[in-house]
């Protein structure tokens, strides 16, 4: 009953404070444009009728949302793995987790292992999020955190409408997936392009917060080509930053304009605490739109590499490397052999301010510019050296050192996932790194006598840890000039039966 009584006390409060702000503006004559001295009863009544002299300036979202929370589904996975975690506020608190919806929360802060019953192989719900149409025959696009080591996903509509859904492809650098769900007649989004949104404007978050459905919260464009921490998982620094409330379940879910257009995929928060602060990010719609066809046209998505070692330069770089025509680009450090830059002229101490005609001020912009691009592609470099501003036309390759469209069969031929390991699966098998396969369909790992679970410790003496590192592994290999090209892998099972064993990436 004390607990009843304090949160009618809370929400009085909070009521009467809503109050008191009116009644000032009220007797300010803030609220009208005219010279109206109507009392506070009219004023209500007007604000009811949508009466002629209201602020102008008074936002009115209705027509946004309505135009897209049919847009905007409600997403379910489903695994059966033999240990959930359950998230709350902890000190270790993962802004992916906390928005990962509804069975990752909820339990006091602590972090608590649920077992499975043994025998058990029934999916179980890992976690929710949220994701949004893009054709009216059934591709959505979402947050690869979403779809992440799902066995089973289901997406809900609107209306209430329920589908099994495949997951097409994945990037995981930009956290971004496409799946796909076998209906038609659907209501896709419309796509707004993120380059022409600016700071201060409203925007409308649209997702399915703690499994509540086309749940709409506004706030304004806070910041663009924002990075957030260097220990994120994401590997982008082009963000757009906003303060729409967002909360667990809003993963994937849809950054709006007022016009209704996505501007961006809801993917990230920034707080200490776990509880929302102000601070939401999401993936310019450019981004996704480049990323989401690469996936669906190449299996794959095509990254153009420029091939420099660089950082930002700032006032204080500039003074130490003797730049003066410029404080703020992006100074080259390396630029690697055979590369793209290499090729097109570019040299140590350069400082690139432009790329395609867009200013490039920082590795954000830079990286903005650069996803949109896919290998093969020519652009425009303009440069500062020994302070003289030039240009130069660069050609673009690909991971491999190509100017080639990567195929869907060359990393992804190997035919599996990669996981990262837990400290506990680390200490039962005694060692300090490792990644682990999962998901083995028909390719190279299964040709070779690969199955799940085993744990690849190093691949031709290289020690591996993460996904990345097989990538690059396997593309250092293919970039070879070698005729033979061969991953030899050393591996565990988790019953500790150790694994030697060669893989031949050959085109078949």
């Amino acid at each position: 009953m004390k607990q009843i009584k304090k949160n009618i006390l809370t929400i009085t409060g909070g009521v009467l404070l809503c109050m008191t702000a009116a009644t000032a503006q009220d007797e300010n004559q803030d609220l009208y444009v005219g010279e109206s001295t109507a009392p506070v009863e009219n004023f209500v009544k007007t604000a009811v009728h949508r009466e002629p002299g209201l602020l102008r300036s008074y936002p009115d979202f209705s027509r946004a949302a309505e135009s897209t929370v049919n847009s905007v589904v409600s997403i379910k996975n489903y695994g059966t793995s033999r240990q959930q975690q359950f998230f709350g506020g902890s000190d270790d608190w993962d802004p992916f987790e906390f928005f990962f919806g509804p069975g990752w929360g909820g339990n006091g802060g602590q972090r608590k292992q649920q077992q499975q019953p043994k025998g058990e192989s029934k999916p179980q719900l890992r976690g929710s999020g949220s994701g949004v149409i893009i054709s009216d025959d059934g591709y959505i696009v979402t947050n690869n955190h979403v779809v992440d080591g799902a066995e089973k996903l289901t997406v809900t509509l609107n209306d209430n409408s329920e589908y099994n859904a495949r997951v097409i492809g994945t990037d995981a650098t930009t956290d971004l997936a496409l799946i796909k769900i076998s209906a038609t007649d659907l209501s896709p989004i419309t796509f707004g392009n993120s380059d022409e949104v600016k700071v201060g404007e409203w925007a409308l978050a649209v997702g399915n917060p703690f499994g509540l459905n086309s749940t709409v919260t506004a706030g304004i464009i806070s910041a663009k080509g924002r990075g957030v921490s260097e220990n994120s998982s994401v590997g982008i620094k082009t963000f757009i930053q906003h303060d729409a409330a967002v909360n667990p379940g809003n993963s994937g879910g849809a950054l709006v304009n007022t016009s209704g257009e996505l501007i961006g995929i809801n993917t990230m928060i920034f707080s200490q605490t776990g509880n929302y602060a102000g601070l939401s990010f999401a993936v310019p719609s450019n981004i996704v739109k480049k990323i989401i066809t690469d996936i669906k046209q190449y299996g794959t998505v095509q990254r153009a590499v420029l091939g420099i070692q660089y950082k930002e330069l700032d006032a204080e770089s500039a003074k130490e490397h003797g730049i003066t025509a410029t404080k703020e680009g992006i100074y080259v450090a390396k630029v690697n052999d055979l590369s793209a830059a290499k090729e097109a002229g570019l040299q140590e101490g350069d400082v690139i301010v432009k790329l395609n005609g867009a200013p490039v001020k920082n590795s954000g912009e830079m990286q903005e510019e650069m996803n949109k691009l896919r290998p093969g592609d020519k652009a425009t470099l303009a440069y500062y050296r020994d302070n003289k501003l030039r240009t130069t036309t660069v050609t673009f390759k690909n991971d491999q050192g190509t100017t080639k469209i990567t195929k869907s069969s060359d990393f992804t031929s190997l035919g599996c996932a990669f996981q990262k390991l837990t400290a506990e699966e680390k200490d039962n098998l005694n060692i300090s790194r490792g990644v682990k396969v999962s998901g083995i369909v028909d390719g190279k790992f299964k040709r070779a006598g690969i199955k799940n679970g085993l744990v690849i410790t190093s691949i031709n003496g290289t020690p591996v840890n993460s996904k990345e590192d097989v990538e690059d592994i396997y593309n250092e290999i293919m970039r070879s000039g070698d005729s033979d090209k061969v991953m030899f892998i050393t591996g565990i099972y988790p019953t500790g039966k150790k694994e030697y064993c060669a893989v031949d990436l050959a085109d078949e």
